[in-house]
């Protein structure tokens, strides 16, 4: 179901709390708003849906994905760029990495790991960086 996208600095300035099985219908909402908001956005966290938990779905070269308690292992490459939010308005100046490693659950709770460059990589640090309660 496609939500309301929240624009709260409070509570979106709130770390979420660890994503379980339970949380499976969030994450099918989350892809649902994804989808409904792609003309303007490539990646969401489930605060941005208004539910305090870790998980995470992106756009990357034409296939949604989506990632439970999602953690970014390794980094290098550090570089500065502007990134934007549905959740807040203009533009911010960031530091991001142009290579990540991260972990995470899939669908089943199975844990996974995997490398991400470049534009994806800056779309997932950008949405652990709403889990965590960094707003940009």
């Amino acid at each position: 179901m496609v939500k309301s996208i929240v624009t709260d600095i409070i509570f979106l300035g709130q770390k979420s709390e660890p994503a379980t099985q339970d949380d499976i219908s969030t994450a099918d909402d989350l892809l649902d708003t994804l989808r409904a908001n792609s003309d303007r956005c490539v990646g969401m966290a489930a605060n941005m849906i208004g539910v305090k938990k870790c998980i995470i779905v992106f756009e990357a070269d034409g296939t949604y994905c989506e990632m439970f308690n999602p953690k970014i292992i390794k980094q290098s490459g550090q570089y500065e760029t502007v990134e934007g939010c549905l959740s807040l308005t203009g533009t911010r100046m960031v530091r991001r990495f142009q290579s990540i490693k991260v972990q995470w659950q899939n669908r089943k709770f199975q844990t996974r790991i995997k490398n991400f460059e470049g534009w994806t990589a800056q779309i997932i640090q950008h949405e652990i960086d709403h889990c965590n309660g960094i707003i940009i």
